[in-house]
């Protein structure tokens, strides 16, 4: 339980008050914080909130979107837009701001993808100086037009490697790399480089590329290898639970966090009934 994190998307409808008051409550000690509910309540506020219920922030989701567009097709400066979610998370307590580089412009798929390089590039020092760490996460190739270029652990880990381990590293996420049969060898290249691992499960049939998740023991993810593989490669940090899934987040926020603590005692770090 010292290493569960709740991840705020997956109790989307909770304020951040009600998220780091559940938390508290429930003995979760960690909490993977979302950029618009921080904005809700503002930067020092948050921090505020977090501190004074004991917590402790285990990222913030997210910057990126680095080839210039929204998944909603809007333009974007991901640049600069990132630049202040490092401040962001600095202020927030976190050395671990998670990226979602963006998806294909133009439809130049290796022109968008040295863009997010070029977009490294400029903010590993930044994030350096403010002692934050970007969190390169790849996502599941079905969302490479929209959200993501990084389709790969292995990808995301050639772009991580020329800058130091304090400045760049990786995300292992179970939706997006748990299909890919090189995993258990990407996974070692990248020790020393993670600094994430979120976990959740696919629903079958696969109907939305984005909400088709559930919880821990829903599907078939084998959650427990995959844990022993990132803690094999040396990562000992907090383990967010995130589930996109709107029938979900219909739910009370206490009920969904509850059922959290059970699907992650039981699937990811225990023995079932455990």
């Amino acid at each position: 339980m010292d290493r569960l994190s709740l991840n705020q998307i997956t109790t989307k409808t909770w304020s951040l008050r009600e998220a780091v008051a559940g938390c508290a409550e429930a003995g979760v000690g960690w909490i993977g914080l979302w950029r618009d509910k921080v904005a809700e309540v503002g930067v020092a506020e948050a921090a505020r909130l977090v501190r004074s219920h004991g917590l402790r922030v285990s990222s913030l989701c997210r910057g990126g979107f680095f080839t210039g567009v929204t998944p909603e097709g809007a333009p974007v400066d991901g640049v600069a837009d990132t630049r202040q979610a490092i401040e962001d998370a600095a202020r927030l307590g976190t050395d671990v701001l998670v990226l979602v580089v963006g998806g294909v412009a133009n439809r130049d798929l290796p022109g968008s993808r040295r863009r997010v390089a070029e977009a490294v590039d400029q903010l590993a020092p930044v994030a350096l100086r403010h002692g934050v760490r970007l969190g390169l996460e790849p996502l599941h190739p079905i969302q490479c037009a929209e959200r993501s270029v990084l389709s790969t652990l292995d990808q995301a880990v050639a772009i991580a490697e020329p800058y130091p381990p304090e400045a760049v590293g990786v995300v292992v996420d179970e939706f997006h790399v748990w299909w890919d049969p090189g995993i258990a060898e990407s996974i070692p290249r990248a020790a020393g480089r993670i600094v994430g691992f979120h976990v959740c499960d696919q629903l079958v049939p696969l109907t939305d590329p984005l909400l088709a998740r559930a919880l821990p023991g829903a599907g078939p993810i084998d959650h427990r290898t995959l844990r022993a593989c990132v803690d094999a490669a040396g990562y000992t940090g907090p383990i967010e639970v995130e589930v996109f899934n709107a029938d979900l987040w219909q739910r009370p926020g206490a009920e969904v966090l509850a059922q959290v603590i059970s699907s992650y005692r039981n699937h990811v770090v225990g023995v079932p009934g455990g």
